[in-house]
């Protein structure tokens, strides 16, 4: 069973867009869009376990250039 997640992104002013752009590349990201409110970006991920999608996080998203913060949101099943 795969590990979902929303991962909001707050990014630099003005960096939203090529955010948008490099993370939609990025292994396990199923969708990532422009938003407006208190993040500027929210990607969806999918990952093999919650280790793995924590290592994506710290390993390739919050590396593009642009981010300044991310919050996790792993998706539960009730």
């Amino acid at each position: 069973m795969t590990v979902s997640a929303y991962i909001l992104i707050q990014t630099e002013v003005g960096k939203a867009s090529s955010v948008v752009e490099a993370v939609r590349n990025l292994p396990g990201v199923v969708q990532a869009d422009d938003v407006t409110g208190p993040y500027d970006v929210i990607l969806r991920a999918e990952a093999a376990s919650i280790d793995e999608l924590g290592k994506m996080v710290v390993s390739q998203v919050q590396l593009v250039d642009g981010i300044t913060r991310t919050l996790t949101c792993p998706v539960v099943h009730l």
